[in-house]
């Protein structure tokens, strides 16, 4: 067993691969942070602020352009993943369906998942999708960061009340869960982002034996 005691350096992220499924994933080992959102939730400038990186993951004006599992390795048997947005996309059912199947089928099957970065836009927060997923990670003592994204469109004052408002709502379900405001744009929230990820990095991490 190797354990994990060291803190990563999110700036390190590197592309891995693109997957259409977890079958296409990278070996189910180690530890893994997710990120989840609606398409139009600002996940990829997330990732991009929290990595220090200006084109980590690809950013659109268009929401939904993420159809697939993109993983980025941060170091040997960390990684992070980004998974397809839901519930904004204007495109065929037959895609949504698509996505949404290989978002659940990772959520439920990668026993590598460590801890879920669930993106709400801050003005429009804890739609039914988002809560749904809050609900699951809390029924699979998943640990959850909240990020309000967008926090940059609002004043301070009502940024916080939001922040309050959200996890006023979330209380009742127990659970591990984190709430912030973020702004990409002025980097609000990055830092105490970036150590809530690097705490879940910190869990133990065991590779097979060898013989």
């Amino acid at each position: 067993m190797v354990l994990s005691t060291f803190a990563v350096n999110l700036n390190k992220a590197s592309f891995v691969i693109s997957a259409p499924d977890i079958r296409k994933l990278p070996e189910d080992t180690g530890v893994e942070v997710a990120f989840a959102g609606r398409s139009n939730a600002g996940k990829s400038s997330a990732l991009n602020a929290l990595t220090r990186q200006k084109s980590l993951a690809r950013t659109s004006k268009t929401p939904g352009r993420t159809q697939l599992i993109n993983v980025f390795e941060i170091a040997e048997q960390h990684r992070l993943v980004d998974l397809p947005g839901y519930g904004f996309a204007k495109v065929p059912l037959e895609m949504k369906l698509k996505w949404q199947k290989a978002l659940g089928e990772y959520l439920e099957k990668r026993q590598s998942l460590k801890g879920l970065v669930v993106l709400m836009d801050i003005r429009h927060p804890l739609k039914d999708l988002d809560r749904d997923l809050i609900e699951w990670a809390v029924d699979s003592e998943l640990p959850v960061l909240a990020l309000l994204t967008k926090a940059d469109k609002l004043s301070q004052g009502k940024a916080s009340a939001e922040v309050l408002s959200v996890k006023k709502s979330l209380s009742s379900l127990g659970g591990d869960i984190k709430v912030q405001a973020f702004s990409s744009l002025k980097k609000k929230g990055v830092d105490q982002a970036t150590q809530v990820i690097n705490d879940w990095f910190m869990q133990d991490v065991t590779e097979p034996e060898q013989e």
